[in-house]
């Protein structure tokens, strides 16, 4: 992913090289110069081996070992080496995408939690309701049941004549 990244800017960073040229001078008039004459033009890369200004090379995303070196290479800025900027730019692309995926564990964790609160809340509310039905219908089953008894004379009242007992 971060080469991919790398490659994307290094194309993006040709095209303007390309795109916004300075002055129109040839990189090559520029050899033997100083690395900040020679990158005032966006489309010169600076080699410090040879302290050669060549024409940075829009066709490849990075300039090939034959030109110049990455460690050795300097485009826009010349206290920064091209391995540098492949570095720099791996580690960012890769805390980005840690960061997006950390964020969406904790999104994920976040709602499954909301969702799981809910579930109780309806839970307890489900088991509330199906106790109170359970008691609505003991209720009637005793009244049923109540009513059988009475109809065969099984049931006991309560017998005002009874034996009173002290």
């Amino acid at each position: 992913m971060g080469l991919l990244l790398l490659r994307c800017l290094a194309a993006l960073l040709g095209l303007l090289a390309v795109a916004y040229a300075a002055d129109g001078t040839e990189c090559s008039k520029m050899t033997n110069t100083t690395c900040e004459d020679c990158l005032k033009n966006v489309s010169c890369l600076w080699c410090n081996t040879d302290r050669k200004c060549l024409d940075y090379p829009v066709k490849n995303i990075l300039p090939p070992s034959s030109l110049c070196k990455l460690k050795d290479a300097r485009w826009g800025i010349c206290w920064v080496n091209f391995e540098a900027v492949i570095i720099a730019v791996s580690v960012v692309g890769g805390v980005l995408i840690l960061s997006v995926i950390i964020c969406c564990c904790c999104c994920c964790r976040k709602k499954k939690n909301r969702n799981s609160s809910l579930e109780t809340e309806k839970s307890i509310r489900e088991k509330e309701e199906r106790r109170v039905r359970q008691e609505e219908r003991r209720v009637q089953m005793k009244s049923r049941h109540d009513e059988i008894r009475k109809k065969y004379g099984l049931f006991k009242e309560d017998n005002p004549y009874s034996k009173f007992e002290s």
